[in-house]
């Protein structure tokens, strides 16, 4: 088996902003932590990149895998690594841009591929959308935050691995719109409760409720879109113009994908979820959005306000793109892999499907190795080798 060097390293980049986010240093030092992971005695002119807005994934086996394969992998873990409570997106690319330019210049690689697993995915579109045509001056809650003056360094490419194509439209797809009030969240309509027996709805859901259902989470994000403005706007109104409110969304694991395995067919196992049993999942402590800023919610969850929309970057991106899609991924679904490939506004795209594969190729490890080589294979058509 061929031996992996992991070597651990610091970016520091440094920003001036009135109010904090993370723990750390006074100063407006921002640390990045990385881990390069390279096959030892390999070299390589490229390396594959990935970031994830709350990091942690240096050692999934499918990042890994790449490396092993022969790839130079580097994994850079945003400044909110293990805690999106008071994450903003725009920040995260910030965080990415500062590794991407650190890896070209610490370690001199010709090529820099995204690689957006998961939620990464959404997050590495983002990144080249401003990358390549820089825009945004401020975030959507309104603070100043100017990405057009970091000279973001576009990638060459970008693969989308059992990628989403949101933060927000996942949470929005996943939210239970049966709470009609946040301030009761738990006195539920029973007729949008999927989790309620007596709810005379039952699968195989109809259209009619299914479009009713969705309806139903899109106005709810919306409500909590709408409080959030208005709370931000009561502050800037105060003497404390820069402070911050932390509340908490219950609800965030109710999609008739979990319990209607007609909706958006696939291999997945039924009347389950990433998180297991989605009923218990839906205000279990580590549900999507469970523990939120108001700044945070507008950046990451609002589905009318985030910057980070992957269909909606993608259109206007020109590097080439590959779409990886598991079959039987319980967290992204097949349709969001579509999504996205759909979206991508060129036609230096290519979309290809692992039957069966899960969405961290835990419970079919024999599939990893098709990953590997569909990914080794639209590296080297590219010249990142």
């Amino acid at each position: 088996m061929t031996r992996l060097e992991r070597l651990p390293y610091l970016v520091l980049h440094n920003e001036q902003t009135p109010l904090k986010d993370v723990y750390g240093s006074t100063d407006g030092t921002v640390v990045v932590e990385c881990m390069r992971i390279v096959p030892q005695g390999v070299t390589s002119k490229t390396a594959i990149v990935f970031s994830h807005p709350i990091g942690g994934g240096a050692f999934l086996p499918l990042v890994t895998a790449l490396a092993r394969a022969g790839h130079h992998v580097i994994y850079a873990n945003t400044r909110y690594r293990g805690n999106d409570s008071a994450l903003i997106m725009e920040k995260c690319v910030a965080d990415l841009g500062a590794c991407l330019r650190d890896a070209r210049q610490r370690f001199g690689y010709e090529h820099l591929v995204l690689g957006g697993w998961s939620g990464g995915g959404s997050l590495a579109l983002f990144y080249q959308d401003q990358a390549e045509t820089p825009s945004l001056t401020r975030t959507p809650a309104g603070d100043a935050y100017d990405l057009t003056t970091l000279d973001l360094l576009p990638a060459d490419g970008i693969m989308l691995l059992a990628a989403h194509v949101s933060r927000a439209a996942t949470l929005t797809e996943w939210l239970d719109p049966s709470i009609m009030d946040e301030s009761q969240p738990f006195r539920r309509h029973a007729e949008l409760n999927i989790y309620d027996r007596s709810n005379p709805n039952q699968p195989p859901y109809d259209d009619a409720f299914v479009q009713r259902f969705r309806a139903g989470q899109r106005d709810r994000n919306h409500r909590i879109t709408a409080w959030v403005r208005a709370e931000l706007e009561t502050l800037r109104s105060s003497d404390m113009p820069h402070a911050e409110r932390a509340f908490c969304v219950h609800g965030t694991m109710a999609d008739v994908r979990w319990t209607d395995p007609t909706q958006d067919p696939s291999d997945r196992r039924p009347y389950t979820c990433y998180l297991g049993d989605p009923a218990l999942a839906n205000d279990g402590p580590v549900g999507l959005a469970r523990f939120c800023t108001l700044r945070s919610w507008m950046s990451q969850w609002s589905l009318e306000a985030t910057h980070a929309h992957g269909e909606k970057n993608a259109a206007r991106i020109s590097c080439p793109v590959l779409v990886l899609n598991n079959t039987a991924d319980l967290a992204c679904t097949p349709s969001h892999a579509e999504r996205l490939f759909q979206a991508v506004g060129h036609d230096r795209k290519e979309v290809h499907h692992i039957k069966g594969a899960d969405h961290y190729y835990v419970e079919r490890a024999d599939l990893l190795p098709q990953a590997v080589a569909i990914c080794s294979d639209w590296l080297a058509r590219h010249d990142f080798g």
